[in-house]
């Protein structure tokens, strides 16, 4: 039996006891009235629309603009209940810029790709946007750094053979334009490959919320000690990001190559917490279409990082000790680190 299948008797089994809720419910709320109760209102992590933990509507209105034309439209930002993470591939060359539906992302992973660029990985969990893109193609690596995730969906614009049936037997579900036609468009502003957009509602639905981060990341207060930091850079081969500490939003402002990073809105994508890790970066088997050799970035195991969050840099170590698990961020003296409340961005850079 499927879980949509569970799901869909559990409703059923529902229905005939909704009547009685409904008036416990009413008489419920009409004393919390009358004894003039206030609704408790969920932390906002400042991103628009969006508060950390899922659940409610937007506290605030999205950023004024509009993603690349859809001709058929896509609705508003959804927010809700159980399920798994949305992964989308997103495309982040000159052409591709700027990317919709970035600043909405809670985690989002820099991958190095082929000729030393890089390529972003976004998980969605508290809030899915009106619009993602330009959705591009996965990569081998993108299923070990996805194993961590409950049966995550991942939106790509495809692979190459050996790269897709890898993908079919991994636990996961793929989502590509052949199989779920409905859930993308392409946009007339830009010539492809850089005009594929995902409509995140019609693939997914609702949000998961955010219980379904299964990253091993912690949110809490900041650890003792650190270094006071205005800017962290950190290179690719052929590319850079700079994330530059804003007291007045509480962010670390994302440019890249040199050029601030905003939204096809206008917003400015912006973290909460930023982790600069140091991974391994070797070269795969697996050649693209040029003849060029992927790289593959191993996210199990352990290194060095470097987390800046509220101004400071922290140099501590990382441990994954298999594909199913998250990662755990550590001091020198063993203690775990927590991260800001609010949108994560994680640089697998070359250790």
């Amino acid at each position: 039996m499927t879980s949509e299948t569970v799901r869909a008797a559990d409703r059923a089994g529902r229905g005939g006891r909704r009547a009685p809720v409904v008036a416990v419910l009413s008489l419920l709320l009409a004393g919390c009235l009358a004894a003039g109760c206030a609704a408790k209102v969920p932390a906002d992590d400042g991103r628009a629309g969006a508060s950390h933990g899922g659940g409610g509507a937007p506290r605030n209105a999205p950023p004024g603009g509009h993603p690349p034309q859809d001709p058929q439209g896509a609705g508003g930002p959804a927010r809700g209940a159980a399920g798994p993470v949305l992964a989308v591939k997103i495309d982040n060359v000159a052409g591709a810029r700027p990317q919709t539906g970035l600043d909405k992302a809670d985690v989002v992973y820099v991958e190095q790709v082929e000729g030393g660029l890089s390529r972003l990985l976004a998980v969605y969990a508290t809030m899915l946007p009106e619009a993602v893109g330009p959705v591009r193609s996965a990569r081998e690596s993108d299923l070990e750094l996805l194993r961590q995730f409950d049966g995550p969906r991942l939106a790509y614009s495809g692979a190459q053979r050996a790269v897709t049936r890898l993908i079919e037997q991994a636990p996961l579900a793929a989502r590509t334009p052949e199989s779920a036609p409905g859930s993308y468009y392409r946009s007339a502003d830009r010539p492809s490959p850089h005009n594929l957009y995902l409509r995140p509602q019609r693939l997914m639905g609702t949000a998961p919320g955010a219980h379904a981060l299964t990253t091993g990341f912690r949110y809490g207060k900041a650890p003792a000690g650190g270094t006071p930091a205005a800017t962290r850079t950190v290179r690719f081969p052929a590319a850079r990001f700079t994330f530059a500490w804003s007291a007045a939003k509480r962010r670390w402002l994302v440019s890249m190559d040199g050029t601030p990073t905003v939204t096809t809105d206008g917003a400015r994508v912006g973290a909460s917490t930023v982790v600069l890790q140091y991974v391994k970066v070797r070269r795969s088997q697996l050649q693209d279409s040029r003849g060029s050799f992927t790289p593959y970035t191993e996210t199990v195991g352990s290194g060095a990082a470097k987390v800046l969050r509220d101004g400071r840099v922290y140099d501590v170590g990382w441990r994954r000790p298999g594909a199913a698990e998250g990662t755990r961020f550590t001091t020198a003296d063993g203690r775990p680190v927590n991260f800001a409340e609010g949108p994560v961005w994680v640089v697998l850079a070359q250790g």
